[in-house]
């Protein structure tokens, strides 16, 4: 965004560097209650399109925000440091997922890292006009904070849900949140996920140690399957017994 997010002049980890800056202005509706999806469509034009391969960064905690994003292609995860200096990735976002509309709406800072997961294309929006509409239609404002809250809602389960679970769960059902996220987009199956070891533990959260040796077991099985950076699913009915604590029906 400009002065936000991915309008970063100044050097970023991961070099961050733009690709490709496309100033637009094409008005879309938003249908309430009918075919039209908040978070695809707005009754307001977009200010700019970008572009980022795979590993940059986005936008970093602390950055102002007055513009948020809709990620219109690929992925973008929302990390954030541990104690000990790993990296826990917090959130995956799919397309048609926001980035930073809460930020706008309490005209805060940025609290998490995000950075493209695949090659991406956002879309930016001006934030004074969504405060603005969200200040004049309620029915637009409890739709986007309905929203909001689903996506904190899902975290908090998660975190619940991990706390008491082996690493061979959380792993199992990590990777079927991911081929859920994978088939919100036509291009992938949900069978196949683009994911680094590095992304995968820190999303868990777990060491690389720990996570290799639980994907090996896994490939041992022919539950999963992969080469570096890649992991396909072979066995999904096994893979959802893992992730309800039963044994493998592989």
């Amino acid at each position: 965004m400009d002065g936000v997010i991915s309008t970063r002049d100044k050097k970023t980890r991961g070099s961050a560097a733009r690709r490709g800056e496309a100033v637009t202005c094409g008005p879309v509706g938003i249908i309430y209650g009918g075919q039209g999806d908040l978070d695809y469509e707005f009754p307001f034009c977009r200010s700019g399109v970008r572009k980022f391969r795979r590993g940059e960064v986005i936008a970093g905690a602390g950055d102002a925000v007055d513009m948020f994003a809709r990620v219109q292609r690929g992925m973008v995860s929302a990390s954030t440091p541990l104690a000990d200096g790993r990296e826990f990735i917090v959130e995956i976002i799919p397309k048609g997922g926001l980035i930073g509309e809460l930020e706008v709406l309490r005209k805060q800072s940025l609290s998490l890292e995000y950075r493209a997961s695949s090659d991406c294309e956002l879309h930016y929006f001006d934030g004074r006009l969504l405060r603005d509409l969200c200040a004049n239609d309620p029915q637009f404002q409890v739709k986007i904070l309905s929203k909001a809250l689903a996506r904190v809602s899902e975290l908090e389960l998660r975190i619940i849900s991990n706390a008491g679970s082996s690493l061979r769960q959380r792993l199992a059902r990590t990777l079927l949140r991911l081929s859920a996220l994978y088939k919100v987009d036509a291009l992938h199956s949900g069978d196949e996920l683009i994911i680094s070891q590095h992304d995968l533990a820190a999303t868990l959260p777990a060491s690389r140690e720990k996570v290799n040796q639980c994907l090996r077991r896994l490939r041992e099985s022919k539950v999963v399957d992969g080469t570096q950076g890649k992991i396909r699913i072979l066995n999904r009915k096994a893979l959802e017994a893992y992730a309800e604590g039963m044994e493998s029906l592989a």
